[in-house]
């Protein structure tokens, strides 16, 4: 079964910066796609950056301001988060889905919060 544990939100005032972190159990080559969605209240859950086949893809909310990366050594993948607006805040959840069953695995999320 694969777990992911996400880390990293909090509170941030509007201009500043995290980074998300997800820790995932089992190597990162077991995934056909992996990224990070978001939910905010009252609002379906959204892609905000994925990447399969090679590439990454983001929303257009998050385009120049947010950055996916992922270490294949420690089977992390991180989402940098910059110029936070108000509107970033959600809960962001990362995602992976495997290569072998087409499963998706999803971690329990973790609070971001941008205050004005």
């Amino acid at each position: 079964q694969v777990q992911l544990v996400e880390s990293g939100g909090g509170l941030v005032q509007a201009g500043g910066s995290l980074t998300l972190s997800c820790a995932v159990s089992g190597s990162l080559f077991n995934f056909a796609a992996m990224g990070w969605y978001r939910q905010a209240p009252g609002k379906q859950r959204e892609l905000v950056a994925a990447l399969r086949s090679g590439n990454t893809n983001y929303a257009d909310s998050v385009k120049g301001r947010y950055i996916f990366s992922k270490d294949n050594v420690k089977n992390m993948l991180y989402l940098h988060m910059n110029s936070l607006k108000p509107e970033d805040t959600a809960v962001y959840y990362c995602n992976v889905v495997s290569r072998w069953n087409m499963n998706d695995y999803w971690g329990q999320g973790t609070q971001v919060t941008v205050s004005s």
